[in-house]
């Protein structure tokens, strides 16, 4: 497949994606996400390979102000040029790359973990402040694993909790090699990304950002 056929393929998804939407009202987030995991992810590299994003043959990644160490490493570079000085070492920028691109990859995973701790403590002072923690919420399934599927919910689906299989009940769940559906082996039911679901806070834990959730019809002994 050429980089062109892939964009393509890539747009096509897209846009069967934004018209399921439309036609749903719902699956926004999970099936948004599923099309750009489906993307090699970017990575910083010494060798000038363009960007496939931007379907360039030349690329360089410069941003001012300076907000990444690669831009530090460009910005030396291009400035070593001006000033009619020797150019940075060439063993030193091919090292960089993968460097940089695994703090990034580490930066990013802290930056979710600290979104989900906030969001968890806003939504413990949602629920104090409704003074009802058995209110129902209206969400869509964002992600599954095999212990459940992972539910975005709320008024702007701003918060996000897991709800487990365990809780469902009556079945034995199993998920499907792309991961996009848990499905019921005894009674044949599906939990699919972009699903829509109704939900209960069952406990939250906030220094740890996490969410359990039950089903918003189930009873207090539903333990599956």
């Amino acid at each position: 497949m050429t980089p062109q056929q892939a964009a393509d393929l890539v747009g096509e998804a897209s846009a069967m994606v934004a018209d399921w939407i439309a036609r749903t009202g719902h699956g926004g987030r999970a099936l948004t996400s599923l099309v750009l995991r489906s993307l090699k992810q970017a990575y910083y590299d010494h060798r000038n390979l363009g960007h496939a994003g931007l379907a360039s043959p030349r690329y360089c990644h410069f941003t001012s102000p300076i907000r990444r160490y690669p831009d530090v490493i460009c910005h030396r570079g291009l400035l070593s040029a001006v000033a009619g000085e020797p150019a940075p070492d060439a063993s030193w920028v091919a090292a960089a790359g993968p460097w940089t691109s695994a703090r990034e990859r580490e930066a990013l995973t802290i930056e979710r973990a600290a979104d989900d701790v906030a969001s968890c403590f806003l939504l413990e002072r949602s629920l104090a402040a409704g003074g009802d923690r058995e209110v129902a919420f209206d969400g869509e399934v964002v992600g599954l694993i095999g212990a459940g599927a992972f539910v975005a919910f709320g008024e702007r689906l701003q918060f996000e909790g897991l709800l487990p299989v365990r809780r469902l009940g009556g079945d034995w769940w199993e998920l499907n090699e792309q991961a996009t559906m848990l499905v019921g082996t005894r009674r044949g039911g599906t939990i699919r990304l972009g699903d829509p679901v109704q939900v209960r806070v069952d406990r939250v834990d906030a220094p740890r950002g996490r969410v359990d959730l039950l089903p918003a019809d189930a009873g207090e002994d539903n333990d599956g």
